[in-house]
């Protein structure tokens, strides 16, 4: 079936991409004329599969363990167009192997959505997975929560060597104990951050509540962050706490840096022996930030940094990231299945922080949801405009000598990014 279906695959690549097509429909394709594409190409490699799923951080998180394991001198195969359903594995798999469908690759690093991480897994176990957060997101699409996290408990369950799981959120910590035979390894805060990285238990609690239960006793982790600098992170492992750069901004991130480096050094074999640490930290330091995640771009000679904001912790943790005043701001808000169809979420946000200063522009779809939203925080909007492209055009010309901000759902952020390539002066800030 190889010698028929990598050819005819990445054929159907070829014609998508001179057509603008998207990224997943080659590997669409070879699913539907060869289930086993996948399972026989990756089951392989040395290092075998690392699976990296959870509610937020997915993006970032996997390009992190990517460029940590390439500076240990890995060849890492991953879907790097973001597409995280099975059939974009299989795409971006039809652009690495040859024509007899080999891959020149040591391990696989896949960022996967939590739904379809759970047909992948039944298909190609992967080696090591890496469990980020279980949050409300999409409940249209995943339901209640607790369903997300026995989806994540799956994947765990499939993993045949190492699973790293978030310590600080009791949903995905408590996996530990359905586990049997897994190697079981944790990230997590040191006490003095923990309130800047609510869980959802406790984003959802009234004011003065008790903290809700947790584990009994909290586990070792094998990587702990410290602290957190304007530029600059602190973590603890192995007995030591180093201090690295930083390139990635938002708090969010910077945790999601000591998943990588766990996941990382598990993959490594961890200690002193087995891991540069210099090469690790200097290649930590030097991640930018993915595709319309926390990025940022100069245009017309001014700052501005693209936020992802998909649910109610990844809002607050990106108003966390920015200074309060100072900038011109814009949200933009779609309900494309992508970004899910329920925008209730947006009631979970507190937007105080955007009262003195205010909105300039709103804008997509769900332009007015957010409005009447901003209006029960007493924030002050400035334009609202549905039509993404105009609104940005509008935003950019009047907000000229301003650095500039831009939050803005999963689709929102497509076209705004779309939108801003047809601009000369813009620039990627690495």
């Amino acid at each position: 079936m190889v010698f028929f279906s990598v050819p005819l695959g990445k054929l159907v690549r070829g014609v998508s991409r001179l057509r603008g097509g998207g990224s997943a429909l080659p590997g669409l394709v070879v699913e539907k004329i060869d289930p086993g594409f996948m399972r026989r190409t990756l089951t392989t490699l040395p290092h075998g599969v690392a699976v990296v799923s959870g509610t937020n951080g997915k993006t970032t998180t996997t390009k992190m363990v990517v460029e940590l394991l390439e500076s240990q001198g890995l060849k890492v195969f991953t879907n790097r167009t973001g597409s995280n359903f099975t059939r974009g594995v299989a795409a971006a798999l039809l652009g690495e192997v040859d024509w007899r469908g080999r891959l020149d690759a040591d391990v696989a690093v896949l960022e996967l959505d939590e739904a379809h991480a759970v047909h992948f897994v039944n298909s190609v176990p992967p080696r090591y997975c890496l469990l980020l957060n279980v949050l409300r997101d999409q409940l249209d699409r995943f339901g209640e929560i607790d369903k997300t996290a026995q989806l994540l408990q799956h994947i765990a369950a499939k993993t045949t060597g190492t699973v790293v799981l978030n310590r600080e959120d009791p949903r995905v910590a408590r996996i530990a104990d359905t586990l049997t035979g897994q190697d079981v390894r944790y990230f997590g805060l040191d006490d003095s951050l923990l309130a800047t990285f609510p869980n959802d238990d406790e984003m959802r609690a009234a004011p003065g509540s008790p903290a809700p239960g947790g584990l009994p006793a909290k586990p070792a982790a094998d990587v702990v962050l410290r602290k957190v600098g304007a530029d600059s992170a602190e973590f603890e492992y192995d007995g030591r706490t180093v201090t690295t750069a930083m390139k990635l901004r938002g708090v969010y991130n910077i945790f999601n840096a000591a998943a990588a480096l766990t996941l990382a050094r598990s993959i490594c074999g961890g200690g002193a022996a087995a891991t540069n640490h210099e090469t690790l930290l200097h290649a930590l330091s030097q991640v930018a930030p993915a595709f319309g995640r926390g990025e940022s771009l100069t245009v017309d000679g001014q700052p501005l940094d693209l936020v992802l904001v998909k649910n109610p912790s990844g809002f607050r943790l990106g108003l966390k990231s920015f200074p309060a005043g100072g900038y011109a701001t814009m949200i933009a808000i779609n309900d494309n299945y992508a970004d899910g169809r329920d925008m209730s979420w947006l009631w979970d946000v507190e937007f105080d922080s955007l009262r003195e200063g205010g909105v300039d522009t709103l804008t997509g779809s769900r332009a007015y949801d957010m409005a009447l939203r901003l209006q029960y925080d007493e924030v002050p909007v400035g334009a609202v405009e549905t039509d993404i492209p105009a609104a940005l055009a509008a935003f950019i010309r009047e907000g000229q000598g301003k650095p500039k901000r831009i939050f803005c759902t999963y689709t929102a952020m497509l076209a705004i990014r779309r939108e801003l390539s047809k601009i000369t002066t813009v620039e990627v800030v690495s």
